[in-house]
């Protein structure tokens, strides 16, 4: 039986990768494409789909009410898949307004809408950085019993619409599951963000800068093996549960920017160490053992070879990034006027 899946944030990164993947996969459904089409959105990673009879795009915000309503009807909604949220940990520093009005309002109201249309099957993708920072020594790792302790306001902002999720599931027995995962890569990825700034900025041999000590340790999954573990929490996963995503690909900052280098065959000297940005949690680890244990998740593919692919993509596609570059620069560039001696 066909569904009709509203995908909040489906232009985002890895919102438009979901996309992609489901329509492959269940080719009978239908996608509304949900979005704001902040600087985030990109509805060039979609163009392939534009024409296609069973794909919608609708430009919206989560917050308002009305249109999110309007567009679950006329579409008639079954599944909500929420990927919609202001993602970027140092743009939450210096602005956390907007985390808190999307994140959590947006959700709250995206929340409401399933609970007065029929309960509609509702997935909370969120983040691992809800759970807050692990000792750098230490081989523990999150688990879906770990306490949330969020250091951020764009942490913080997600962990509020995890605990909204959770609580409509409780209190109105709205059909809710979560999964919080590790940091993403891949394919259409802004280029503000780590790997992709890495890559874009040594294609051009400028300067890439690295927080601190760049001993700092993110557990790494490529967006395909997200989707993949998401896909079997909607098909499979209990009602009310939560899971967490991850892929085995824990490396230090400076051994991913390294190995990111080598890829290219970029030299080493382009990393100048820098302040470290406020706040930073120094480990992120997932133990994603009850997704594999219960619905039989595994990585497709080892981060290594992710990441070949990855870099690869970007080379082969500068007409995406490249219109996004001389911004995310800024940014860069902001960072290399404070380096470390």
């Amino acid at each position: 039986m066909s569904r009709n899946i509203l995908v909040t944030g489906g232009a985002g990164f890895i919102g438009s990768n979901f996309i992609h993947y489901w329509m492959q996969k269940y080719p009978e459904d239908k996608i509304v494409n949900y979005d704001k089409l902040t600087y985030a959105g990109n509805l060039d990673s979609l163009k392939d789909l534009s024409d296609k009879p069973n794909y919608v795009f609708v430009q919206g915000d989560i917050v308002d009410y009305d249109l999110v309503e309007k567009t679950v009807k006329e579409h008639s909604i079954n599944l909500i898949v929420h990927f919609a949220a202001e993602t970027h940990v140092d743009r939450s520093i210096e602005g956390p307004a907007v985390f808190v009005e999307t994140n959590v309002i947006g959700t709250q109201v995206l929340l409401d809408v399933a609970r007065n249309n029929g309960n509609i099957r509702f997935h909370n993708i969120s983040t691992d950085e809800v759970f807050g920072s692990l000792e750098l020594d230490s081989e523990e790792k999150f688990t879906e019993n770990t306490p949330y302790d969020p250091r951020s306001p764009y942490s913080a902002s997600k962990a509020g619409s995890d605990h909204l999720a959770r609580a409509y599931h409780e209190t109105y027995g709205l059909p809710v599951t979560i999964s919080n995962c590790s940091n993403n890569f891949g394919p259409f990825e802004h280029v503000e963000k780590l790997i992709p700034l890495v890559i874009t900025r040594a294609l051009s041999d400028e300067k890439i800068p690295v927080y601190g000590d760049g001993m700092n340790v993110r557990d790494w999954i490529h967006v395909n093996d997200h989707n993949y573990g998401v896909d079997l929490i909607i098909e499979k996963g209990e009602i009310g549960q939560t899971y967490l995503l991850g892929a085995n690909g824990e490396r230090h900052n400076i051994d991913l920017i390294k190995e990111l280098l080598s890829i290219l065959g970029k030299s080493e000297d382009l990393i100048v160490h820098v302040g470290d940005r406020k706040g930073h949690d120094r480990r992120y680890a997932i133990d994603f053992s009850k997704l594999k244990n219960d619905l039989g998740y595994e990585p497709q593919k080892p981060a290594s070879e992710w990441l070949q692919l990855t870099a690869d993509w970007y080379k082969e596609n500068e007409w995406w990034w490249r219109p996004n570059k001389a911004e995310a620069d800024k940014i860069a560039e902001k960072y290399l006027t404070n380096p470390l001696d």
